[in-house]
């Protein structure tokens, strides 16, 4: 505690405040007399109470609210909260909840929570970034708002992404809230209804487009390196030839890495290898179909292909793998003007629709990306399920009603079948007396131990070793019970302990790779779990 702040300076600072729990003597020694109620309360009555309104709301929406709120009034207990009870309350803080938050960012805005950069900054990015109170700032997240999760273009509104996604590193892997940055890229928006709307907060013009949008980014990232020269910059949630863009130009210059793309992969990646524990094939025997090709989905084969590599084949092979069908049908090498980062997986194979290309390919893995609710029909869940034993099905959308099919459809389209994973909390299914618990295929079992791990060994780089020995980390805390139960993941409610095994994992790459700049401790795992939040008081 800040001896000199005393008061309302304390009651109304975030990070000292503890409200009811303060004690008698605290409230001698900080001047807090008669500025409380009579009552003392332990921080365990503190969450029982939040839990209680919490339960009292109506809409998660509301909750989502009351916790901002909370967060702004007393970081503590906000995070011991979404610690303690992380598996109820993360559809809340982020997805699905964090998508129907940024729609209605103007409406429920109550208090400023992280920095927006603008056009106008252009030129002035030292000295707006000295207006931030935190000076040792480690984990930065940006977005410009342009693709928020499956709802296209909100602008500014998508600040609520790296809000979210930052609450979850400190949750999840006890990254210190006073290191974490939460940036708005706010350089207009394309959508005519943000612009008509006499609430939107952000520019109210065009996007910024070509050389003046990457002159704008290349003037934070540079100034970043001179003001926060630790920070671990996150790309979240741009345009996908964008987000290729700066990650291609930045993934070798400075320690950066884009979630979508490389996070997701990890997660992904992990589900397919437990998911060979319940089929019994070998990962190097699997086809693997996508729909969807945009980011996401050729950041996820963008990873599989080394690690097919590194399970023995050649790398030609391991793309004949690889199978991409998008909205105009299979990509194949006929077509004209394909995407860069789709062109290595395009087929010498005839045009076909969908279904037809699950026929002919017949994968044993089944990914959707598209953003698009239930692309997944009937049709193709029981081709899958007459060429698999035990096919597996990840419907990966957010928010849930954009998911390309549900849990329920899973199981009952492939009698049963089905090892499935979505993007967003699905429930149990009851199938022929038995209890089906899909797995959910979150980001937060990869990014929040990722950043810990390189910032404990202060990594140069985020490399793509980092993401294929996370993903195997992840893959190997899942349980037989799990497994048995059709789960490809491990309960989040051990997400902090799923952090730290790999953050450990992840700095021990760096190590191996030359990349830490920080000297290997004798204990790792300790000096690791050392630096990690805690929010008792």
């Amino acid at each position: 505690m800040n001896k000199n702040a005393c008061g309302f300076d304390i009651l109304n600072n975030p990070k000292l405040n503890k409200g009811t729990a303060f004690t008698e003597t605290e409230r001698d020694l900080y001047k807090l007399r008669g500025l409380l109620p009579a009552g003392v309360s332990s921080q365990e009555s503190q969450i029982k109470r939040v839990l209680a309104n919490l339960a009292a709301k109506t809409s998660d929406i509301e909750r989502y609210i009351f916790l901002f709120s909370l967060q702004g009034r007393n970081e503590r207990l906000y995070y011991r909260v979404i610690m303690e009870h992380i598996q109820q309350l993360m559809p809340v803080i982020y997805t699905p909840t964090v998508g129907l938050a940024c729609q209605q960012f103007g409406g429920i805005f109550r208090e400023t929570r992280g920095f927006y950069i603008t056009p106008k900054d252009r030129g002035k990015m030292r000295d707006i970034l000295s207006n931030w109170p935190e000076k040792d700032i480690r984990m930065i997240v940006i977005t410009d708002g342009q693709r928020i999760l499956g709802l296209g273009d909100l602008g500014a509104n998508g600040m609520g992404i790296p809000i979210g996604k930052l609450a979850l590193y400190v949750a999840g892997a006890g990254i210190p809230p006073e290191q974490c940055l939460p940036v708005m890229l706010d350089v207009g928006t394309n959508n005519e209804a943000l612009l008509n709307d006499p609430l939107y907060l952000g520019v109210k013009q065009p996007r910024l487009t070509g050389a003046e949008y990457f002159e704008l980014v290349d003037e934070f990232v540079s100034t970043v390196q001179e003001t926060f020269p630790k920070a671990l910059i996150q790309f979240e949630d741009f345009l996908t030839p964008n987000a290729y863009a700066l990650l291609n130009t930045y993934r070798d210059q400075v320690l950066c890495f884009n979630d979508d793309i490389q996070g997701t992969a990890a997660m992904v990646l992990s589900g397919i290898y437990a998911s060979t524990r319940i089929s019994g094939l070998n990962f190097s025997d699997l086809r693997i179909m996508f729909l969807g090709a945009g980011s996401a989905a050729a950041g996820m084969a963008d990873l599989i292909h080394p690690a097919l590599c590194e399970a023995g084949m050649d790398s030609d092979e391991a793309y004949a793998r690889l199978w991409f069908v998008d909205h105009l049908g299979l990509v194949v090498n006929s077509r004209d003007e394909l995407p860069e980062h789709i062109v290595n997986y395009a087929r010498d194979e005839p045009a076909m629709a969908f279904l037809d290309a699950v026929k002919t390919f017949k994968p044993h893995i089944l990914i959707g990306a598209t953003g698009v609710g239930g692309t997944f029909s009937e049709d193709v869940l029981q081709v899958m399920a007459s060429n698999n034993q035990h096919p597996a099905i990840f419907a990966l959308s957010n928010p849930s009603s954009h998911a390309e099919c549900t849990s329920e459809q899973a199981y009952n389209w492939t009698d049963g079948k089905a090892i499935f994973a979505s993007g967003s909390p699905s429930p149990a299914v009851e199938y022929n007396g038995r209890t089906l618990q899909p797995g959910q295929g979150n980001n937060a079992y990869i990014f929040p131990g990722l950043g810990l791990g390189a910032l404990a060994c202060e990594a140069s780089r985020v490399t793509e070793e980092m993401f294929l020995v996370a993903a195997k980390t992840l893959a190997s805390m899942v349980d037989q019970q799990s497994l048995d139960q059709g789960t490809i993941y491990p309960p989040l409610k051990n997400i902090r302990a799923i952090s730290l095994r790999i953050a450990c994992a992840v700095a021990e790459k760096a190590y191996q790779q030359n990349l830490a700049q920080r000297e290997r401790p004798a204990d790792l795992e300790q000096t690791i779990a050392d630096l990690m939040f805690d929010p008792v008081y």
